[in-house]
């Protein structure tokens, strides 16, 4: 699979969220966690997008966001997760 993204994707991360491209590759290597689809209906995609929260190499929680097409994952988002997220996140995906 084959990591794709937008360059507006790639502007937002760093300038909204102040994270990187690696940093979002680090957390796909360090995911221990499982996938959950995002089921909000104001964020509803086909296919479904999918989330997980992991670390950075150096620490740094971060959710990422993306969708799965044709067998390559494509980015959504990355930021650092709010309280109800990380709370929903480890009832559910462990």
């Amino acid at each position: 699979m084959t990591l794709k993204y937008s360059s507006a994707v790639k502007q937002k991360l760093a300038e909204k969220h102040g994270v990187s491209l690696e940093e979002v590759q680090q957390c796909f290597a360090n995911r221990e966690g499982g996938l959950l689809e995002d089921a909000r209906e104001d964020h509803k995609t086909d296919p479904p997008s999918q989330w997980f929260i992991a670390e950075t190499d150096y620490g740094r929680r971060l959710k990422v966001v993306f969708i799965l097409k044709n067998g390559d994952i494509l980015l959504k988002t990355a930021y650092g997760p709010n309280q109800k997220e990380d709370a929903i996140y480890r009832k559910y995906a462990f």
